[in-house]
């Protein structure tokens, strides 16, 4: 965990930087237990100054009256240059060993009443003067609070994107040792590689395409927080921040779950440390949590899917990311077309027309849905009780929102591949990404007769088909990710003269 954690609820912080214009001096202060600062990157052996959020509390004319000005954050000495000693008032203590990455410094920061110079408020969003007044160009604690946010949103890119790496160095392992292993095969004939029995497919060739998804959805998101960085637009910002959040969570979500599949893929070689899964899963577990719960994450792109849907009766506009949703909130939650429900030729289940509207019908009928029991609850239960009571069915939102963008972003791709061979072999494995989805979520279409039983039925058959023409070119498909000899280095997933290498490691 790199320099920094942030908690699911940073809004409600207690830490405090009281200003003291005696002194023209922030006292910066952790008024309990449950205020320590925890997982603190480089801050248990190696930092000296630490990036402190805390509520900025100016003292008011009354007597003994303060004024809360929200959260702000403040550069706070925590070692002595020279000596490296803690210094007055700080309390450090290392968080001890992990579950993974030991290797990173991670400590819990307590502050007694430490003070500081007023120029350490970092002052982009707000500034005390000499006299104590505060001015910011915000009007609201809560647009100050997004605004000094919207800072935080690039450690959720990096999260979202390095965690695809991850998935494409277990799935390279995992895909080149499973193409390299035999094991059985027809009476009187050569042993197979465990890759061609259909089950291996299944576990892997579906994750091999969600790869390929992720890559393609962080990638535009990586080029789209650039684009924040660079105008500062507010649509763009809110886009961004809601858009980071579901990716985050959903990739890294996946990718924990699919390194345990990977490694079971393995058989017994998968278990040996020396093959990375092991190190892998336990690094990367981390991510689930790091820069907020993934759980709450996708509670804030539910959040904001309903925001703008009330927004939109009001006449309002929707984000980019979001647009789809002017039109599918009257076109896709109308009664399905009992026609197209039944159609089942291949070339209707494998066009991007077809897939994408499933993935946005469904997401737009449960937004609908969620909208309308939200408004029941409330009435009984308040809106927290109205939101804790359809918990699942938002986070069933979120997910299928950030599916729909994944799936946008990969047809995109696709569509504007210049070289014809590689567009196909995208188009089989953009195909194969969508009707897997579609699939592993039959029940909800079924249930709405979005897909009737034959189809139903035909989707699940092309899926299988699908996976295994998939597999026909997965070596082709892992070697595209690039990943040279030095970051795989599992011994099981070498190009070459894998099994001469691991049994020279192993000591024969």
């Amino acid at each position: 965990m790199p320099g920094k954690v942030a908690s699911s609820n940073v809004q409600g912080l207690q830490t405090t930087a009281t200003f003291d214009p005696i002194t023209d001096e922030f006292i910066v202060n952790t008024p309990n237990d449950g205020a320590i600062k925890w997982w603190i990157g480089n801050a248990a052996v190696h930092g000296k100054f630490a990036t402190v959020f805390a509520k900025l509390i100016l003292p008011t004319h009354y007597a003994k009256g303060v004024s809360d000005m929200g959260v702000h954050a403040f550069i706070v000495p925590i070692r002595d240059f020279k000596t490296h000693e803690t210094l007055p008032g700080i309390e450090i203590h290392d968080c001890g060993h992990k579950v993974g990455l030991n290797g990173v410094d991670n400590g819990a920061l307590r502050f007694r009443s430490v003070r500081i110079p007023r120029e350490n408020l970092l002052n982009r969003f707000g500034d005390v003067s000499r006299d104590g007044k505060y001015t910011s160009s915000l009007p609201t604690i809560n647009k100050r609070f997004a605004a000094m946010l919207g800072e935080l949103v690039g450690g959720r890119v990096s999260l979202a994107y390095s965690s695809v790496s991850v998935l494409k160095l277990a799935t390279t392992i995992a895909i080149r040792y499973s193409l390299l292993r035999q094991q059985f095969g027809p009476p009187k004939q050569p042993e197979v590689s465990i890759l061609d029995y259909q089950s291996h497919q299944h576990k892997l060739m579906p994750m091999l395409a969600s790869t390929y998804a992720f890559h393609f959805a962080t990638v535009y998101l990586v080029d789209k927080y650039s684009e924040m960085k660079k105008t500062h637009d507010e649509q763009l910002v809110a886009d961004v921040h809601a858009l980071s959040a579901g990716l985050k969570a959903y990739v890294t979500s996946y990718t924990a779950k699919s390194l345990s599949i990977c490694r079971e893929a393995c058989g017994g070689h998968g278990y040996a440390a020396v093959n990375r899964f092991g190190i892998l899963r336990n690094d990367h577990d981390i991510f689930q949590t790091f820069e907020g719960d993934n759980t709450v994450l996708l509670q804030q792109v539910a959040g904001d899917l309903l925001k703008q849907y009330k927004e939109k009766f009001q006449g309002g506009t929707f984000t980019v990311t979001w647009n789809y949703l002017k039109e599918s909130m009257n076109t896709y939650v109308s009664q399905p077309n009992p026609v197209t429900a039944r159609w089942e030729s291949e070339d209707h289940l494998r066009d991007p027309k077809f897939q994408l509207d499933a993935f946005r019908y469904r997401t737009s009928r449960l937004l609908q849905s969620v909208a309308v029991r939200l408004r029941k609850h409330s009435k009984t239960l308040g809106s927290f009780g109205a939101w804790n009571r359809c918990l699942n069915h938002l986070l069933t939102l979120a997910e299928s929102h950030i599916e729909s963008v994944i799936l946008a972003k990969f047809i995109d791709a696709v569509q504007s591949c210049p070289d014809a061979s590689s567009r196909a072999a995208l188009k089989l494995v953009c195909d194969l990404y969508a009707l897997d989805r579609i699939w592993k979520d039959i029940g909800t279409y079924r249930n709405v007769d979005y897909v009737a039983p034959n189809k139903a039925k035909a989707i699940h058959k092309l899926t299988e088909y699908l996976s295994f023409q998939v597999r026909n070119i997965a070596t082709e498909l892992v070697d595209a990710f690039d990943l040279p000899d030095q970051v795989t280095r599992a011994p099981i997933a070498m190009k070459s003269e894998a099994y001469a290498q691991y049994t020279q490691y192993v000591g024969f």
